[in-house]
């Protein structure tokens, strides 16, 4: 499978040199930008995006925070069991890095000696972004789209065949979706015993917010009625 991409007839690597040559034609400091940018820039921002979305979910509380929480921890373990699972996949595929068996490449990075298919950082962003999704639409569709950029620049960068991008996301959304069920069934009582934790349950709802199981006393109901009735006794 080292082949794989040998041919310049590929689509693949036609597309490849389509992208890489948009980096000849700008300017120095913006590939500097990028450089940056497709190798850490956006895995810490969805690292950020996570840490945001979980804020808003623990200042909103409610019944539903601990799964909320959960789901949003499995965002990174997805990432990691989906890296994890690359592992094999690239030693299966070797496939060399683009530039090794294309000339013409404008390669950002150096030092990227390991195999191509598939891209780590394509498959870390979009498991991260999938299962985000899975916790919050609003903020999944932010973490998808950080996904695609991360992507565009791996191949940018000329380390990635676009294919390697792709199997990228598939593989990191694969591995989001097919374990979340498991993943939620085991985090889940975990977060909700967090949650019972005096100290620790801030994690899970800021102070303030309704606990779990409590609604919010309405003015003028019944149950305020009653209560002021055996306090006038």
């Amino acid at each position: 499978m080292a082949g794989l991409a040998e041919s310049g007839s590929n689509p693949d690597v036609d597309l490849l040199y389509d992208i890489n040559g948009l980096a000849k034609d700008a300017p120095h400091w913006f590939d500097r930008i990028m450089e940056f940018v497709g190798e850490y820039g956006l895995l810490l921002g969805m690292v950020l995006l996570v840490l945001w979305c979980w804020w808003t979910v623990r200042r909103r509380g409610g019944d539903s925070a601990a799964s909320s929480v959960a789901a949003l921890v499995w965002a990174p373990l997805a990432a990691g069991i989906a890296v994890l699972v690359n592992v094999p996949i690239r030693g299966f595929v070797e496939r060399p890095r683009p530039f090794v068996d294309h000339q013409g490449l404008d390669v950002l990075v150096s030092g990227k000696t390991d195999y191509s298919f598939v891209s780590d950082h394509a498959t870390l962003t979009m498991a991260m972004g999938v299962a985000l999704f899975v916790a919050n639409r609003r903020f999944g569709l932010l973490g998808i789209g950080l996904a695609l950029l991360e992507g565009f620049c791996r191949v940018y960068m000329g380390v990635h065949y676009p294919t390697d991008v792709v199997g990228g996301f598939a593989l990191g959304t694969a591995v989001a979706l097919l374990l979340s069920p498991v993943a939620m069934a085991l985090l889940t009582p975990v977060m909700k015993a967090v949650e019972r934790s005096p100290r620790a349950g801030r994690l899970i709802r800021a102070r303030g917010t309704t606990p779990p199981g409590r609604d919010a006393l309405i003015p003028g109901s019944r149950t305020e009625r009653s209560e002021e009735r055996d306090l006038a006794a």
